[in-house]
């Protein structure tokens, strides 16, 4: 068999694939709508505030809602002490001032 024929086929193959993800997402979406819509009232009974991102440090649990300098409570230069604190991005200041 070539090689172009071979490229071809994966092609079709991991179109198909895409195809029936996209489909099994739409499907299970249209399931799902009662018990996002049970989920909602729930938090809104709770008075629930921000979501939960990771447990191990207080700065990355929520972090509309930590101070500037946590990460860096030991010392200024000190390195990351949790693998969550590098995956969440620094805030960025709005209109040139930190809200």
């Amino acid at each position: 068999m070539r090689r172009s024929t071979m490229f071809f086929w994966t092609i079709g193959v991991l179109v198909l694939l895409l195809a029936a993800a996209l489909s099994h997402a739409g499907y299970a979406r249209s399931n799902s709508e009662e018990a996002l819509r049970k989920t909602t009232e729930l938090a809104g009974r709770l008075e629930l505030t921000d979501l939960c991102l990771f447990t191990e440090a207080r700065y990355t649990r929520h972090p509309s809602q930590a101070d500037l300098h946590t990460a860096f409570q030991d010392h200024p230069m000190s390195l990351e002490h949790f693998p969550s604190g590098s995956l969440i991005s620094p805030r960025i200041p709005v209109g040139g001032r930190w809200p």
